[in-house]
């Protein structure tokens, strides 16, 4: 009776997802933003749907989606892409993750919240949505320096934003003394980079063999589970594992062209899962009660980009006209966030519904708004470049 209704819960999440997705489509609003919709909608704050069991999947679906996204990201990092716009990546990168921390996370304290979890709120809007901004550039058609270094940026800044994120989580938690947290940030980003370089390494050589020239289909999802589970055995970032790993398989693996791109054509059924079952934990008694907690988060968010991205553009001498479409282009919200506040509300038990809560409530709102934001710039950018001799 259980497995029966296990299965059929899966089913109809699937083809649920696959509706929601077609709407997207014809509303040409991101299927993500349709996807958390649709799993409020089934949820238990609504119409109370999905059995109790579907809530116990959430988190290990959450360790297996991300850890995909993150690989996909890191393959982006590689040698071509960062020496051609470097400089303009890093600047603008480093310069949001920076200034939103620091706009969002003080904002909210001066407001009144509690100084440790408005800092854990601040690292936690550092986030962007690369397949969110991606689509976007696609479906614009436009491919130029702006596009280029864009696509650059958010494959690198949820790097320095996971960073961030567990320096913060690190000096939150109650450790005794500064030793502990700063060992905490190191044993989790460190060992989780010195395990992405040993899953990593032996990857980039012995993938593509048996299909030469193409890694397979089982290679890609035993590399994915294995980087997952070993990285929750060892309690270091399996967001930043996936992404070391997925950089030194990019640049490493010279017998291929595009390490794991099956890993493509497998997430989205994670990723569905994902999103659908986020949607669903979002408590509507709980956002309401955090109404001005929500619109203050959304609104130093929106702040923090446009005035960060300003200074990014400016250190990292891009053309005048694109100085300022970086903030507004990089306001989609999605995935990456969702996982570091389900990290945080397991590390801080009596801030976890307010930090999911509020955390996904704005990626919603995020990945409504984000998307036409993305497009206006690139546009923009578009419009008022020089045409090329």
């Amino acid at each position: 009776m259980e497995y029966g209704l296990f299965i059929t819960t899966l089913g109809a999440l699937f083809l649920a997802g696959l509706f929601a997705d077609q709407i997207g489509h014809a509303t040409r609003l991101p299927r993500v933003t349709m996807l958390l919709l649709l799993g409020f909608l089934v949820g238990p704050s609504a119409l109370g749907l999905l059995p109790d069991m579907a809530v116990n999947w959430f988190e290990p679906l959450s360790y297996i989606a991300l850890t995909m996204v993150a690989f996909l990201l890191g393959g982006e990092l590689t040698r071509e892409n960062l020496t051609q716009h470097g400089r303009a990546i890093f600047a603008i990168s480093l310069s949001v993750v920076a200034g939103t921390t620091v706009i969002v996370g003080g904002g909210l304290a001066l407001m009144g919240l509690d100084p440790g979890l408005a800092l854990l709120l601040g690292a936690i809007a550092t986030a962007t949505a690369p397949a969110a901004i991606a689509d976007v550039i696609h479906q614009s058609g436009i491919k130029n320096g702006f596009s280029e270094t864009l696509s650059g940026i958010v494959a690198i800044d949820d790097v320095w934003g996971l960073m961030v994120f567990s320096l913060c989580l690190a000096l939150v938690h109650p450790f005794d003394g500064w030793s502990e947290p700063l060992m905490a940030v190191v044993i989790d980003i460190g060992g989780a980079i010195l395990l992405g370089l040993v899953i990593g390494l032996p990857a980039a050589f012995l993938t593509g063999r048996l299909k030469p020239g193409e890694p397979m289909l089982t290679e890609a999802i035993g590399v994915v589970f294995i980087t997952a589970g070993v990285s929750i055995w060892l309690e270091v970032s399996f967001l930043v594992a996936g992404m070391t790993a997925g950089a030194v398989i990019a640049n490493l693996a010279q017998h291929h062209e595009r390490a794991f791109h099956e890993i493509e054509h497998i997430e989205w059924p994670f990723i569905l899962l994902f999103f659908l079952l986020a949607g669903a934990s979002l408590e509507l008694d709980a956002l309401h009660a955090l109404g001005w907690l929500t619109a203050a988060y959304v609104g130093l968010r929106i702040v923090s980009r446009l005035v960060a991205g300003e200074i990014g553009a400016r250190l990292g001498r891009v053309p005048r006209v694109e100085r300022h479409a970086y903030g507004p282009a990089l306001l989609p919200q999605a995935g990456v966030a969702v996982g570091m506040a389900l990290v945080a509300a397991e590390a801080i038990p009596d801030w976890g519904p307010t930090i999911m809560t509020l955390t996904v409530a704005a990626t919603v709102i995020f990945e409504i708004i984000g998307p036409p934001c993305t497009y206006w710039a690139l546009r923009y950018v578009e419009a008022k470049s020089p045409p090329e001799p």
